[in-house]
């Protein structure tokens, strides 16, 4: 089954964003992937609401925005006004994470999870029938570029294992060194969605890469 494609708006060139949303609206994407850091949980800051305002105003798929943020409970509302569906909460920093997914699901979005690449599987077991996506960090959080973890090939494994025994619907979101080599490993692995940055908007011809990770057989 093809995977869901969401590329990494922080990869496009933003002298020309407007260009970068058309592409992804015309392409065979599903959704459209937000990274917001605040500069604390990581060492990078990236936009806020103005862009989100752009992306809601021209983005024809849905908002995937994934919070690199401390204390998130705060902004949970101004982010689905701002136009998110997803919304990716980091289990790092959730000092009550059942009561902030609960939040995010009462304002109407999906709610999602992601974890560091040192955190390990098992500490979603009392949440995974919660969630209605893990977005797992192939890559430290912070920057873009970086070279893909090879361990997130195990650790994407036992997560499906955890989804499968807990009979959870969550589905497995990659994040991080997404590329044309391991987009169909970790297809198999069990990845449902994978976020594509650099792989994307490096590429002379985004809309085939988008294509090719889509389904890669």
């Amino acid at each position: 089954m093809p995977a869901m494609i969401a590329p990494s708006i922080l990869a496009a060139d933003f002298s020309n964003l407007k260009a970068a949303i058309d592409m992804i609206n015309d392409s065979e994407a599903d959704w459209f992937h937000v990274d917001v850091m605040d500069g604390v949980f990581v060492p990078n800051i990236s936009f806020g609401f103005p862009v989100m305002k752009t992306l809601q105003t021209h983005a024809k798929k849905m908002l995937d925005v994934h919070l690199m943020i401390i204390d998130p409970d705060k902004y949970i509302e101004d982010f689905k006004k701002a136009g998110a569906n997803v919304l990716a909460v980091h289990y790092e920093v959730c000092r009550n994470l059942h009561r902030t997914i609960q939040a995010i699901k009462h304002h109407g979005m999906k709610a999602s999870v992601a974890i560091n690449p040192h955190t390990p599987i098992s500490a979603l077991t009392d949440i995974i029938n919660d969630v209605d996506i893990v977005l797992v960090m192939s890559v430290n959080p912070g920057f873009g570029g970086q070279k893909f973890i090879q361990h997130t090939f195990d650790k994407v494994l036992r997560l499906k294992q955890l989804i499968i025994e807990s009979s959870s619907k969550a589905k497995i979101e990659i994040d991080g060194g997404v590329d044309l080599d391991n987009a169909l490993p970790l297809i198999r692995a069990g990845a449902d969605i994978l976020v594509a940055g650099n792989t994307v908007f490096s590429s002379p011809n985004p809309r085939e890469t988008i294509k090719f990770l889509k389904d890669p057989l």
